[in-house]
């Protein structure tokens, strides 16, 4: 199915730059801190009765299953997008932030992932070719971040490096609305970070980005563009060989 290129979709929110404000610069204190002189070291991990365990004493395993509150979910992403908000000039360089901090938490998956995956195999396979890889990151990464896999995958019919992943109620934007003179603003800006990072650390670099695709049955519906490099290309066609 081809894949038509939106129109120019970015408009400018407001023509002022950023204030110096936004720039934290830490507090002054003449406060110092020093260690216990005489500190105890105990090798005993036992929680005390009536305490909840440490979150970072939690195997890995064990919580991979574990559900987030939808609720909790949308309200920190909500914030989040607000927080990127009050520090850019445009929807270009909205997406362009909600990529990058995409891209921090795509980086933390895929150790993740890959580390479950090792410890529950004793011979985990890493994919070469491109497709299987997207394949898992269709299923096994959509799976894993929102609780579902996407909804389907496409080629583009007129470039041989554009795929696209279909998502037609994505998870994370459920909770989003977004301002009439901002329609052209995608918040899968921040999933579209997430699959780049992994392509990016699976060997298949990419250039990932997120398109507001409505149909009358799915609104929200959005496909996560994915522009392959050059060099991945000519690797799938020496593999072919």
């Amino acid at each position: 199915m081809a894949y038509a290129q939106p129109h120019p979709r970015f408009s400018v929110l407001s023509s002022s730059s950023l204030p110096s404000t936004d720039h934290l610069s830490p507090a002054s204190s003449s406060t110092r801190f020093s260690l216990p002189t005489a500190p105890s070291i105990s090798t005993a991990s036992t929680p005390k009765p009536g305490l909840r365990p440490n979150i970072y004493d939690r195997p890995l395993n064990r919580t991979r299953a574990a559900d987030v509150s939808a609720s909790a979910y949308a309200f920190l992403f909500s914030e989040l997008v607000q927080y990127t908000h009050k520090r850019v000039a445009g929807i270009n360089d909205l997406e362009r932030r909600l990529n990058t901090l995409g891209y921090r938490v795509g980086t933390r998956v895929l150790e993740l992932m890959s580390w479950r995956t090792e410890s529950a195999n004793k011979a985990p396979k890493r994919e070469i070719r491109f497709l299987p890889a997207l394949m898992s990151i269709h299923t096994h990464l959509w799976r894993a971040v929102f609780g579902k896999p996407a909804d389907a995958i496409e080629r583009s019919v007129e470039n041989a490096d554009e795929y696209m992943i279909i998502d037609n109620d994505p998870p994370i934007t459920r909770a989003i609305s977004v301002p009439r003179d901002m329609s052209q603003l995608s918040c899968s800006s921040f999933t579209a970070g997430i699959v780049e990072a992994v392509l990016d650390g699976l060997g298949f670099p990419a250039r990932v980005t997120a398109h507001n695709t409505p149909t009358d049955q799915f609104p929200g519906r959005t496909t996560i563009l994915i522009k392959l490099e050059q060099s991945v290309l000519d690797r799938e066609e020496a593999l072919k060989a």
